[in-house]
C-alpha cells in the first residue's frame, strides 16, 4: 500500500481516482498540476490539489508516490515530460493493474494504467509509462516499451515489439511477428500486417501509411 497523489485534474485523472480507490489497497491522498492550471477551488474529490512546483515541500518523496496517467497529447511526449519531472523530484511512480485484468506473470514498468479485461499473455513485457485502456489482447512474446498508449480492443499478435511513443488506435490489429517503430499512430480499426516506418500514421485494411508526419501531432 502506498499513499498516493495523482497528477493532473482531467478524466484521467478522475479515473485514476475511482480505480485506485476501488479496485487497489492504495490511498489517495491529493491531487497536483503546474500552478497555472490551479483552479480557483483548490480541491478535486475532496482532496486537495497543490502546485506541482512545491509538492515535495508538503508531501515528502519518502513517505507518498506519484501516479500520473496523462492522455497521449504529442505522441505520448507530455506524458513523458511529467513522468520525467516527477522522478526529478525523487519520487516512485506507482502502477495500476485492474483486478479484472488476465496476466501471467509479466514485468510490468512503473506509472502504467492497465484497465479491465486487458490479456496479456506469457513472455510479455510491458515498459514504463504505459496505458492499456480497456479490453486489449496483448500477444505472447511481444514487448511493449516506454511512453506508449493502446486504446481499446487492439490486438497485438505474439512475438511483436512496439517501441516508445506509439499510439494504437479502437480495433486496430497488429499482425504476428511486426514492428511498430517509433512514434507510429495506429488508427482506428487499421490492420498492420508489416513493419511501420518511425513517426508515421496508418490507416486502412490493409493499413498504408499516410503523408502525415505524427512529429507535426
Amino acid at each position: 500500500m502506498a499513499k498516493v497523489i495523482i497528477f493532473g485534474i482531467q478524466d484521467f485523472a478522475e479515473l485514476a481516482h475511482y480505480y485506485l480507490e476501488n479496485d487497489s489497497e492504495h490511498e489517495v491522498v491529493a491531487f497536483s498540476v503546474n500552478k497555472d492550471y490551479l483552479p480557483e477551488n483548490n480541491f478535486f474529490h475532496d482532496l486537495p490539489i497543490i502546485p506541482f512546483e512545491n509538492i515535495e515541500k508538503i508531501y515528502s518523496p519518502i513517505d507518498y508516490k506519484f501516479f500520473a496517467p496523462m492522455a497521449p497529447q504529442k505522441m505520448n511526449k507530455l506524458r513523458e515530460n511529467v513522468y520525467n519531472n516527477i522522478k526529478a523530484k525523487g519520487y516512485e511512480l506507482i502502477s495500476y493493474v485492474s483486478s479484472k485484468a488476465t496476466l501471467f506473470n509479466n514485468s510490468i514498468g512503473d506509472n502504467c494504467f492497465i484497465l479491465e479485461n486487458n490479456t496479456i499473455q506469457p513472455f510479455t513485457s510491458i515498459g514504463n509509462n504505459v496505458i492499456l485502456w480497456s479490453g486489449n489482447h496483448i500477444g505472447h512474446h511481444s514487448v511493449i516499451k516506454d511512453h506508449v498508449m493502446f486504446t481499446s480492443h487492439v490486438v497485438l499478435s505474439g512475438h511483436c515489439e512496439v517501441e516508445s511513443y506509439c499510439t494504437l488506435g479502437v480495433n486496430s490489429t497488429i499482425r504476428d511477428g511486426v514492428k511498430i517503430a517509433e512514434g507510429t499512430f495506429v488508427a482506428m480499426s487499421a490492420s498492420i500486417i508489416k513493419n511501420t516506418e518511425s513517426w508515421s500514421m496508418y490507416k486502412g485494411n490493409p493499413a498504408v501509411k499516410s503523408e502525415i508526419s505524427t512529429k507535426k501531432l
